[in-house]
């Protein structure tokens, strides 16, 4: 059911100030991260993104408040299509996945099956359509994973190989960055 106080605050354009106090009160008293998830796929993709903006802050700033609706954010990732949104929820993964995710974390994605999120992040990876900073994190997903699936490295390199001379510049230098990690990683 949507929250239609948070739909209200969230009609009109929000500067970073506001999304961080939004962020703060986000609880069951207010409206809760499930309520985020959940406008960030409403028809209208300003407050689609604007709802993503607050999840990622929430993500960020108040972890704990986050935490009882992540396995929600997982199952809802693979489906979001709004472009705005999709760099908040691969930012948020990429959070995740990293070494030094909190050890709750850490115990969410250990007993989750990731393959699913895996195939989504590749697809969005080599789809034309998908902005350079969504695909930028995409990038950082994958590599965080190569550890769970001993097969993305090899295929992640291909990919970049790929990519490489269709993106940016910015991406190049993320490409730089993951060649580094994966050959940390061996």
């Amino acid at each position: 059911m949507l929250n239609h106080s948070l739909l209200e605050t969230i009609k009109t354009t929000l500067q970073k100030s506001k999304v961080e106090k939004l962020a703060a009160i986000a609880s069951e008293d207010t409206f809760s991260v499930k309520d985020l998830i959940d406008l960030s796929f409403y028809h209208d993709e300003q407050i689609g993104f604007r709802a993503a903006w607050i999840l990622e802050n929430v993500f960020a700033k108040h972890q704990q408040r986050f935490l009882p609706y992540a396995l929600y954010f997982l199952e809802k990732f693979p489906q979001q299509s709004n472009l705005s949104a999709l760099r908040h929820y691969v930012k948020i993964l990429a959070f995740m996945t990293r070494k030094n995710a909190s050890m709750e974390i850490k115990k969410i994605l250990a007993g989750y099956d990731t393959d699913h999120l895996v195939e989504v992040v590749f697809a969005w990876l080599i789809d034309e359509k998908i902005p350079v900073a969504v695909k930028s994190h995409c990038l950082n997903i994958l590599a965080n994973l190569n550890t769970r699936h001993n097969w993305i490295k090899e295929e992640l390199l291909q990919t970049m190989d790929f990519l490489v001379d269709k993106e940016s510049i910015g991406f190049f230098a993320k490409v730089k960055q993951i060649r580094k990690q994966l050959s940390v990683r061996g």
